[in-house]
Order: C-alpha cells, then structure tokens, then sequence
C-alpha cells in the first residue's frame, strides 16, 4: 500500500513540474478555420506572355493577383517607373532577357508545382497559428510567387505576401557568383530559408517599426519580439533557420551569452543612440566586428530574442498580442529578469 502512495506521489510531483513547465507557444491548431494558403505562381504566369497575346493575358492576371499585379510590374519588374500604355513592353523586355530566361530555367527546375504546393501547406499551419495568437488580426488575402529579377526576397503588401523565388534557387547559384554575392548572404539564399524569410518579412510589416526611439534596446527588443513571433508561428523550424546562423554560430552564442550580454550592458551600450552603432549590431554580415570574428551578425537581434523570452517566460498572464502592443523597451528589459 505505501508503495502505491508513493508512487502516486511521484506522479503528481512530475505533473506539477511538467505544469510548471508548459509552454505558452505549445498550441492546437485543429479548431482553427481557415481556408488552406494556395500560392498563386506569377512566376510562372508572365513567362506565358506574347507580343500576340500580351493585352489579353494583362487583363486576366490584374484580375487574377488584383493590385499586387500592378505593383509587380511598376515597383519590382519596372524599379519604381511609371505604368502607361506601353507597361506590357517592360514586362516582355523582362521575361525576355536571356539571364531571367535563364534564371527562370533553374527556378521552374527547383520549385515544382508540388513544392510550391507544399510551401502552402506550411504557410496554412502558420497562418492558422498567427490566427491563434492574434484573433483580431487579419492573414493575407492571397499568396503569390514571383521572379524578382534579383531584387525582393519577400513583399508584403495589399494584403499579399509575396515571395521571391529567384532570391532561393541555391548558394552555388551561377548568377548569385555573377553578382559576387557575399557566402554570408548566398548561404540562406535556398529552398530551406523560404517559409522563415517569408514568415519574418510578414511579421516585420504587420508590426510596424515606424517611430522608433532610437536607441539600440529599443532596435535589440523590437527584432526581439519579431523573432519570439517567429519562434511562435515556427515551432518545427530550427532555430538556426529561423535566425539565419550556422550551427556554429549558434553554439557561439549558447557559450557566449553571458559575455555578450555584458559587452551591452557595459558603459551604457543600450542607451547609445547613434545610428551608425545601432546597424553594427543589427545589420547583416560575416560577423561582429566589435565582438569577435567569431561572432554571428545581427547580434543584437538574437540578444533581444533571449529577452523576449526571458520576459514571456517571467510574465505567463502577457499575450503575444500584449507583447507586440507594448512598445517600451525598458519595461520588457526590467521584467524579463534576464539574466544569463
């Protein structure tokens, strides 16, 4: 008999921790209604215009992707030039050119329509998760990919979310070496990095950063949030993915963080307002310089993201809606209790 009480006992302790230790981004999707994410394939779409055929196919496709078309050709295609009666001669100009042609190639190589298929397919669970933690707000209206002509790896805008899939087609890729692209950069540049870059670049636009106080807590707390988002809307995706590091650059920082932590909170580096600094320590590159050659880029980011953490974890009654609502950043760092 004492056996079977102590063995309830123990039962009851580890259902107590594992309690203890729930996670708020742990959630069930399944009662969430939502109408499956299908991409729509411009990419593929204006590479079936003619000279003979180009007025007929204009009027299907602003019908099809609605204003997103219209911005495609005058802002991504056209770099911000002018739509007049001739805009369907910049586009032909476009598909035409031998190097699009030849991108173009290796992309439809790359991304099938069962790829593209099954990109929606993740974008569902993500869109059902965000409409999980954010009921109030809305998901995009529709999906697009597109040929960018190297220049946008993901749009947000008219309530589509667009992607780039010529920014993906693989770090070895002839035009990215043509363009000597930098490894740091062409490294993500692939089929993996899509769903993270997409989902970020979504979140980046829906809570805006506009106003900032410019200081680098404020900068570190705001890409802190967006990437806690992230986390929340990627559960499966590795972490290395979702912040676009190497797994030893991640093992860098899990050595490193009490070290890096202090090299900010020293001689009041959090408070610094100067722009120049503030990019040092969120803009992308081979590394930090000021840190360590070792050390990732975007540093400040992923110091921001353990914050966040640190204050979600510290404050179980916030809501992500709650987090990304508050914009003081000094609030965030003083509750989290961060401490590493």
């Amino acid at each position: 008999m004492k056996s079977i009480i102590k063995l309830i006992i123990v039962a009851l302790f580890v259902n107590f921790l594992t309690s203890c230790g729930h996670n708020p981004l742990d959630i069930d999707t399944s009662k969430v209604k939502l109408d499956p994410v299908i991409f729509k394939r411009l990419d593929k779409d204006v590479f079936l215009l003619t000279q003979e055929n180009s007025s007929q196919k204009m009027l299907e496709y602003q019908k099809k992707y609605t204003t997103f078309y219209t911005r495609y050709v005058s802002s991504i295609v056209n770099n911000g030039g002018k739509i007049d009666s001739l805009y369907s001669q910049t586009l032909l100009r476009f598909i035409n050119n031998n190097d699009i042609k030849t991108a173009y190639n290796d992309l439809i190589k790359i991304y099938s329509d069962n790829d593209v298929e099954l990109l929606g397919d993740d974008m569902t669970e993500v869109a059902k998760r965000f409409r999980a933690f954010f009921p109030k707000r809305k998901t995009p209206k529709q999906y697009v990919t597109f040929m960018s002509g190297f220049q946008y790896n993901v749009v947000y805008v008219d309530s589509t979310l667009g992607i780039g899939l010529d920014m993906y087609l693989g770090s070895k890729n002839i035009f990215y070496n043509m363009m000597e692209l930098p490894k740091f950069r062409t490294r993500t540049m692939n089929k993996e990095h899509v769903l993270s870059d997409a989902v970020r670049g979504w979140m980046i636009t829906e809570f805006d950063n506009a106003d900032p106080v410019n200081n680098l807590l404020y900068h570190m707390i705001f890409y802190g949030k967006i990437f806690y988002v992230c986390d929340a809307l990627l559960p499966n995706v590795q972490d290395s993915i979702k912040m676009g590091y190497t797994t030893a650059q991640m093992q860098y920082l899990d050595k490193y963080e009490k070290n890096v932590w202090g090299f900010f909170a020293k001689d009041n580096k959090l408070y610094d307002n100067d722009m120049k600094l503030v990019s040092e320590f969120t803009s992308d590159g081979p590394f930090t310089r000021a840190i360590s050659k070792e050390c990732p880029p975007r540093v400040a980011m992923w110091l921001g993201r353990q914050i966040v953490k640190s204050y979600m974890e510290h404050n179980e009654n916030v809501t992500l809606e709650d987090l990304m609502n508050e914009k003081d950043a000094q609030k965030i760092l003083s509750k989290s209790k961060y401490k590493p």
